[in-house]
């Protein structure tokens, strides 16, 4: 069985990802508690794959508040070998053989990415089969913008499950 590519995120309701400062602890603080939406893609995670810039929120706070270990890979453009924590799997190269690994490391589980441009890459090359996605009841007014991709053709999604200001969505190809 393989598993499937989740691109799982919160956002707030006027869709940022990151605040001015491209922080992210408005998250924390606007969360509604656990939703059974994210219970199941905690339970499904195999790994975990974001980009750099989430390496030090990663480092504090693990994913999922802890309630789940497994292999968390970051991808970056900077040399491997200058890792910054060694818990993480640094990985560099093609989106599309960075997901592969990815989903090797989940061993039969979903990969889930999250972040900015790790599941913006991953969308545009198709290999995104799902998103998970919470809106949180907070307006930031500016900050890092969930999806920003201009020139790019729309992306169909369906509707999966939506439970309050939770949706699953699938990819339509």
């Amino acid at each position: 069985m393989t598993g499937k590519v989740i691109w799982h995120m919160t956002m707030s309701l006027d869709g940022f990802i990151g605040d001015r400062d491209d922080g992210v602890g408005w998250m924390f603080l606007a969360d509604g508690g656990p939703s059974g939406l994210g219970a199941e893609v905690v339970a499904n995670c195999g790994a975990f794959l974001c980009g750099g810039r989430l390496v030090e929120v990663m480092s504090e706070n693990r994913p999922y508040g802890g309630s789940w270990t497994g292999p968390i890979l970051i991808y970056t453009h900077k040399d491997p070998a200058t890792r910054v924590a060694p818990e993480f799997t640094y990985v560099s190269g093609d989106i599309r053989d960075v997901v592969a690994d990815g989903l090797k490391a989940a061993g039969g589980k979903d990969l889930i990415v999250t972040g900015g441009a790790v599941p913006r890459l991953a969308l545009e090359a198709g290999l995104v089969d799902e998103l998970a996605l919470h809106i949180a009841p907070v307006l930031l007014g500016e900050g890092t913008r969930f999806y920003d991709s201009p020139g790019v053709s729309p992306t169909r999604l369906k509707v999966l499950t939506s439970e309050g200001m939770t949706f699953r969505l699938a990819v339509v190809r």
